[in-house]
């Protein structure tokens, strides 16, 4: 870190615990920006409890282990009964809910999860801010680590639980904090993306595509929220963006001789030999499970436990990004090689008698499409013969919209066989993905035949992917306990 960041961030003020005598009641606790807030808060010295509707691990257990209370449901009378002095309101509720219409009703004193982030723990920081529509958790929890490693002790919030850490946010001693910087919206009563709130100084912005079709119409929306981040970070600040994105590049677009969003250094990252990139990665095996990261004269290998171009591409911007904040190559790549990865991506929760499990968080094409690609490299190299099987289950608002119609069969390409979870709210045709995709689609309308299937048809080798952003009626450790009894 240069003298001149070093001794302005000496005088900005930190986050105290003057408000350590507040109780706050968390609306939505257990998402997992929301839950991660709780655990903030709660190291501030607040008293902290919460309601939400859905309670499911990882992010149940860990409020758990912090002591955090948790209510279920939302009748009013859980906040009554722990008497907040602040309510933080989650993005998932909105008008019509109790809780919501009671605290409004009786003007009680209400923020956003975002809102309360910004002026409590974000004030006078040096905050590294990781945007993008995929691998937001993995990156920042890649960054995190890295300055972990480095020495730094940084405060951070992750959409997950990192496997390097024991929850998924931290206060921390230093002036750094490392936050995953969503751009879905704030609250239902400030719909501006939630990284509108953070300010950072080093802003990875990893990709752009078409998400959240509840409260997005297009993509330019997105790029709308986006280029007001841009707008936001300093003249001395830092954007780290990939070489080949079409939908940034607009985003950055330079008009005469300079873009009218970007105010600060603006560096690329790529393969190797993609043009115009500062950062580059270059595979030293097949399935990315080593490679080496470059930036102008400056090389370093990372070998690790992941898989896949899009966890190189996202581990070199997590090396760009630090050394923005004074971090050598070096030390970035020895802490990559020590990174074991976040909870719920791609992530082996059990193998019984030759068959491995997957638990992936994975709900979007995209997403889908380079973690099975990942697995299927990893599976070569190995000279498997077993099987990859998917089983999806498509929750996210823009899924069930189906607005993802024409992309999802070649999404799962690199599948032998794909069992589909048929939501009875769904808008996508699952008879037409299954005719035009690649391997044997299946589609199911409960979990019980899914397990069923997977039970009667496994066998020794196969890697089973179940992929799904929620709890997905415990399916994952139903198949475990099931191949465990046969």
């Amino acid at each position: 870190m240069d003298e001149r960041h070093s001794t302005e961030f000496s005088r900005m003020p930190t986050s105290s615990k003057r408000w350590d005598s507040m109780r706050i009641h968390i609306l939505g606790i257990c998402g997992t920006f929301m839950g991660s807030l709780a655990v903030l808060a709660k190291q501030l010295g607040y008293e902290v409890s919460g309601s939400d509707q859905n309670v499911y691990p990882p992010m149940s257990t860990q409020l758990e282990e912090q002591g955090i209370a948790l209510c279920s449901g939302y009748d009013p009378q859980h906040m009554l009964d722990n008497k907040p002095d602040l309510v933080v309101i989650g993005n998932t509720c909105s008008r019509g809910n109790p809780s919501v219409e009671y605290l409004l009703e009786h003007d009680l004193p209400f923020t956003s999860g975002p809102g309360w982030l910004a002026e409590h723990v974000l004030r006078g920081k040096w905050v590294l801010g990781v945007a993008g529509t995929h691998g937001k958790t993995t990156t920042t929890s890649m960054l995190a680590w890295i300055l972990e490693c480095a020495g730094m002790d940084p405060g951070y919030l992750i959409g997950g639980v990192p496997k390097n850490f024991s929850v998924s946010a931290r206060l921390g001693s230093s002036d750094f904090f490392v936050i995953e910087a969503d751009e879905y919206d704030s609250a239902f009563f400030d719909k501006r993306s939630k990284f509108i709130h953070y300010m950072p100084r080093t802003c990875i912005m990893g990709n752009l595509e078409f998400d959240h079709a509840d409260i997005f119409r297009s993509v330019e929306d997105i790029q709308i929220q986006f280029q007001h981040l841009c707008k936001t970070i300093p003249q001395h600040g830092l954007i780290i963006a990939p070489t080949a994105s079409a939908t940034l590049e607009q985003v950055f677009a330079v008009q005469g001789e300079k873009s009218k969003t970007v105010w600060c250094d603006l560096q690329r990252c790529g393969a190797e030999g993609a043009a115009g990139a500062d950062w580059s990665f270059l595979p030293v095996s097949a399935d990315g499970s080593a490679f080496v990261i470059r930036h102008g004269t400056d090389s370093a290998q990372v070998d690790w436990s992941l898989l896949g171009d899009h966890n190189m591409q996202n581990a070199t911007a997590a090396a760009a990004a630090a050394m923005h904040a004074g971090i050598p190559l070096k030390i970035s790549a020895d802490a990559l090689s020590k990174f074991e990865g976040v909870k719920r991506r791609l992530e082996l929760i059990g193998k019984v008698e030759g068959v491995s499990v997957y638990d992936d968080f994975a709900h979007h094409p995209t997403a889908i499409d380079t973690t099975l690609k990942g697995l299927r490299a990893a599976m070569q190299k190995q000279q498997s013969d077993g099987r990859l099987i998917a089983v999806i289950e498509a929750r996210s608002n823009t899924m069930k919209m189906g607005y993802h119609q024409h992309t999802l069969a070649p999404s799962v390409g690199a599948a032998d066989a794909v069992l589909w979870y048929r939501s009875t709210v769904t808008k996508l045709d699952l008879d037409a993905i299954a005719v035009a995709a690649k391997p044997e689609f299946l589609c199911m309308d409960n979990t019980a035949d899914m397990l069923s299937w997977l039970k009667t048809n496994v066998r020794s080798g196969d890697h089973v992917v179940i992929m799904s952003n929620g709890g997905f009626e415990g399916l994952h450790q139903r198949l475990l306990t099931a191949l465990r009894q046969d």
